[in-house]
């Protein structure tokens, strides 16, 4: 009697259950807000777990429990779901703190050094967008072990962390300066953008806005603006706001005539629109001139190759009266072939016609500069185009750089596979290093790098799950991946062995992992173990082009303390990066 009485409890429990109201569960335990218009809720806790459904600003849920940056959520129907956690509010949230794996906190910092390179993406091999002044401040957006992505007066890119030291807020600097009349109205340029009930990183978040989210402004403190959104007030970083003053929304955009500008940071990225958060569609480099066409909230519009047009940041043009409307004239300058044989174009792109071929030592007179190409006069009083990166100026100026490897990477798709994972940790080191932990630190390095260059980067695995063989297969061939890269670290009982060895399996394969090894193994100097086919399930599976790497033997003692350093670490994923660029360069 008493368990036909529980079971019939049970039972009306489950039945009550299926009927509660969806997005509206609340219980006597922790429950969460959504933030946004929109956030998926998903079977699990990744990226790669199906879509349940969609869920609406406002809707609150009750928390079953958290894995890293998700939230597992209670739907109806006694089902749950996840949602990541930075597009949600958690009642009484309490003070942000910087996260080791995003960083959507704003979190502000200031450089403790001068000239501190600020870069494109988070490795040396990329190109140097601006510096920063000891004592600078920055807001940082992102962050792994060895770089932080930080936002400045230039715009976005990654710093050494050393380098940068976090803000302390002081208590008086948290008090807001409260207003009730309008100093003018934004539009929110950032993804996701956290308000803060007072103006500091530390102070708790009140609210979310997405991108495109017209606000009103109150006040300004600091990098801080005060924002009223519907019945939403608080303080959000006005790096990512576009701001305009006075009661129109709009500054109506002013043509300029005869004023050129010439670009003095290293790499300048071009934008579709006036705002550090449109799509870059290009880049131009120091030393180029070009005609301004228009001029918006600080922001130039160019004609950055012919017949193509976009936005930059006018705080990086030196204007000046226009020479030429097509590009920078250079006056008495000349250039030096450096190669034998090097080619001359009819025009300024390598798809142009060859007009003449040049050898090592002649020197030609530069009439003007074409987006990265020098116009020169040939000996027949003809004109051509040389690749500025292939030959010296002389005089003066700017020596054009060639563009750097995330011109190759750019719109490739790149599955990564941190080897094992949850239950599975793989090999143990000799001191008890666990290679699924190793391998997702590796893969997270290289993520950054991949991703700051624009390739379209997919991870087996983010965090410590299991992943069958079969399903990180199928996520090189299902996304028709350009390149598949598995990440080990190996093990042998006799201890003294060391280094690093690149399998694959199919001849397809084999142009990969040379040069994924060959750039790897010269980065990191480790003992060089040669490349080999390997009888692995997630090479020989695989109908894309893939490589497993065993970037080191933890049964060493010496080699294990290594291979968990942030140095070593760096220099792997830089070493797969470059591997990488190499590859797509000829390939």
């Amino acid at each position: 009697m008493f368990k036909k009485f529980n079971l019939i409890l049970l039972s009306s429990i489950l039945i009550f259950g299926a009927f509660l109201p969806q997005g509206k569960i609340r219980a006597a335990s922790e429950s969460l807000t959504i933030s946004t218009d929109a956030v998926n809720v998903r079977g699990g806790p990744g990226l790669s777990y199906p879509l349940v459904k969609v869920a609406k600003r406002g809707e609150t849920y009750s928390i079953v429990k958290e894995k890293n940056d998700w939230i597992e959520i209670q739907l109806s129907f006694g089902k749950t779901g996840w949602v990541v956690n930075w597009l949600v509010t958690k009642e009484d949230e309490p003070k942000a703190a910087l996260s080791t794996s995003t960083g959507n906190n704003n979190t502000l910092a200031k450089a403790n050094t001068d000239q501190l390179r600020v870069r494109s993406g988070p490795g040396t091999s990329f190109q140097i967008v601006g510096f920063l002044t000891k004592g600078q401040e920055v807001t940082i957006l992102d962050q792994n072990e060895n770089w932080y992505k930080i936002s400045s007066t230039f715009g976005e890119g990654w710093a050494i962390r050393d380098f940068l030291e976090i803000k302390t807020v002081k208590q008086e600097d948290k008090k807001p300066n409260p207003s009730s009349t309008s100093i003018g109205t934004g539009v929110v340029t950032g993804d996701t953008l956290n308000i803060r009930k007072e103006p500091a990183a530390s102070s708790a978040i009140i609210g979310k806005l997405t991108k495109g989210t017209s606000i009103t402004i109150y006040s300004k403190q600091n990098n801080w603006v005060e924002i009223g959104f519907s019945n939403l007030k608080g303080w959000a970083s006005s790096a990512f706001i576009d701001m305009q003053t006075g009661s129109s929304k709009d500054t109506p955009k002013k043509e300029l005539k005869g004023i050129n500008g010439s670009v003095t940071a290293g790499s300048l990225s071009v934008r579709s629109e006036a705002s550090l958060d449109s799509n870059i569609i290009g880049t131009v480099t120091k030393g180029q001139s070009f005609a301004i066409l228009e001029e918006f909230n600080n922001w130039v519009k160019i004609e950055y190759k012919t017949g193509r047009f976009g936005w930059v940041a006018g705080w990086y043009l030196d204007k000046t009266t226009a020479k030429s409307q097509t590009g920078q004239a250079l006056k008495d300058s000349t250039i030096t072939i450096l190669h034998n044989g090097t080619n001359i174009r009819k025009e300024a792109n390598v798809q142009s016609d060859v007009v003449v071929l040049a050898n090592e030592g002649e020197v030609f007179s530069v009439n003007r500069i074409v987006n990265e190409w020098y116009e020169i006069k040939l000996k027949n009083g003809k004109i051509g185009f040389v690749a500025g990166w292939i030959v010296s100026i002389n005089g003066n100026n700017t020596q054009i750089q060639k563009s750097g490897a995330d011109g190759y990477l750019k719109n490739k798709t790149i599955v990564l596979d941190p080897g094992h994972g949850g239950g599975d940790n793989g090999t143990t080191g000799a001191n008890g290093t666990l290679e699924k932990n190793l391998t997702l630190r590796t893969a997270r390095l290289l993520y950054d790098k991949l991703n700051a260059a624009g390739a379209n980067v997919i991870l087996t695995r983010s965090n410590d799950s299991f992943i069958q063989l079969p399903s990180r297969v199928n996520a090189a061939q299902a996304n028709n991946a350009d390149a598949f890269i598995s990440l080990h670290y190996d093990s042998n009982v006799d201890r003294s062995i060391r280094g690093m060895t690149g399998y694959y399996y199919h001849g397809y394969q084999k142009s990969l992992a040379d040069t994924l090894y060959a750039a790897t193994i010269g980065q990191t100097k480790l003992k060089d173990r040669g490349v080999r086919i390997g009888d692995y399930h997630v090479i020989r599976e695989n109908s894309q082009k893939g490589v497993l790497m065993e970037l080191g033997y933890l049964s060493n003692p010496e080699e294990e303390i290594t291979l968990n350093t942030s140095g070593f670490q760096e220099n792997a994923a830089s070493g797969l990066y470059n591997g990488l660029a190499r590859f797509f360069k000829v390939n």
